[in-house]
C-alpha cells in the first residue's frame, strides 16, 4: 500500500528542515511513499527551500494562510496514497515509528479508524501524548501517562477517544468518507471532531504504544489564538457524546474530592461503585456520572457565554 505522508508548514523553516530529514531517513527502503509538503503562506524562506526539492517530495502552495486543517484538506485532495500519515513540521522522527503505526492499523482491520502514537516533548523528555481522554468538564486532555514496558510488549494497541493530528494514519477512503477536517475550526480540535465522527460511524481509534516520536510541542506561531472559540464549538457538536466519554474522569475527580472526607459520601454502596469503576473491576459508570458530566458541560457553556458571547 501507497503512503501519502501530508505535512503543512507554516515557517519555523528550520523546524521544517530537520523533520524532513528525519523523516526520509527513518522510513523502511520497501515503504511506497510520497510526501506532500503544504505551505500556508510561509515568509521566512520556507518557499526558496522548497523550490529545491526532489521527488519524493511534492509541493503545495497556498496563496495565503489558511490555517491547520485547510492545508491537510488540501494536501490530502492531492494525496495518490491508500494510507494517509498526517504529520506536524515539529517532529523528529527516529528509525521505528511507522512500523508499529502500520501494524496498529492492520490489527484492527475493518474497524481501524484513526491511528496515534505516543509523543515525547522534545525539551523535557516527558509523554506529552499518548492518546487524548476527555476530562470532566468534557473537554478533551492529552493523555500524558507514560504506558508501561508490560503493556507495551504485550497489549501494544490501546483504544482511544481521540489521538492527536500532529502524528496519525488513517485510510484515505476512510478520510474522504468522514469528509476530513470541518473548517470551522481554526487550528485547534479538528482532528478531535474528526476522531469523533470516526466513532460515531464504528471505527476505533487507537494508540500504537510500541511507536514514538519526538514532538516540539506547539511550535507553530497562533497555535493556540483560538482555543476557546474551538473547543466550544467542538463541545456544542458532541455534548452527548462528550459526556459518555468523560465518565471516568468525572468519576476519578469527584471520588478524590470525597476522599478526604469519606463522611462526605452519602452512599457507601456509590462509593464502592465509583472505587471498583475506576478499578476497571466495574466496566459500568456510577449513577451519578453522567449527570455529573452534564452538570460540568453545562457550567463551561456557561462560563463561555460570559467569555465569548453567544455562539454563531
Amino acid at each position: 500500500m501507497k503512503i501519502s505522508f501530508i505535512v503543512p508548514l507554516f515557517n519555523c523553516l528550520e523546524l521544517t528542515q530537520a523533520m524532513t530529514a528525519s523523516l526520509r531517513d527513518s522510513l523502511p527502503q520497501e515503504l511506497d511513499y510520497e510526501i506532500i509538503l503544504v505551505d500556508d503562506g510561509s515568509t521566512d524562506g520556507t518557499r526558496a527551500w522548497l523550490s529545491t526539492l526532489q521527488p519524493p517530495f511534492r509541493i503545495i502552495l497556498n496563496e495565503r494562510n489558511l490555517g491547520y486543517g485547510a492545508a491537510n484538506n488540501r494536501g490530502v485532495a492531492e494525496a495518490r496514497g491508500d494510507l494517509l500519515a498526517l504529520l506536524n513540521n515539529d517532529l523528529i522522527l527516529r528509525g521505528g515509528w511507522i512500523e508499529p503505526m502500520l501494524a496498529a492499523h492492520r490489527s484492527l482491520g475493518a474497524r481501524a479508524g484513526l491511528v496515534g502514537n505516543v509523543q515525547v516533548a522534545a525539551a523535557t523528555g516527558q509523554v506529552d501524548h499518548a492518546g487524548i481522554t476527555i476530562n470532566h468538564k468534557g473537554k478533551p486532555a492529552h493523555d500524558q501517562r507514560r504506558p508501561w514496558a508490560v503493556r507495551r510488549l504485550f497489549a501494544p494497541v490501546r483504544e482511544a477517544a481521540a489521538v492527536t493530528g500532529a502524528c496519525l494514519l488513517v485510510s484515505a477512503a476512510l478520510w474522504r468518507r468522514l469528509g476530513g477536517f470541518d473548517p470551522v475550526y481554526i487550528n485547534g480540535c479538528e482532528d478531535i471532531d474528526l476522531c469523533l465522527k470516526a466513532r460515531e460511524a464504528g471505527f476505533l481509534n487507537a494508540v500504537a504504544l510500541r511507536s514514538v516520536v519526538l514532538h516540539h510541542v506547539s511550535a507553530s506561531q497562533g497555535r493556540k489564538l483560538r482555543d476557546e472559540e474551538n473547543t466550544r464549538h467542538l463541545v456544542l457538536r458532541w455534548r452527548a457524546a462528550l459526556a459518555h466519554l468523560g465518565q471516568r474522569d468525572w468519576t476519578r475527580n469527584a471520588f478524590e474530592t470525597t476522599l478526604p472526607d469519606p463522611r462526605d459520601f452519602a452512599d457507601p454502596r456509590l462509593a464502592w461503585h465509583m472505587a471498583f469503576y475506576l478499578l476497571h473491576l466495574r466496566s459500568d459508570p456510577p449513577p451519578n456520572a453522567l449527570p455529573g458530566m452534564q452538570a460540568s458541560i453545562g457550567v463551561e457553556l456557561e462560563r463561555w457565554q460570559e467569555l465569548l458571547g453567544p455562539p454563531l
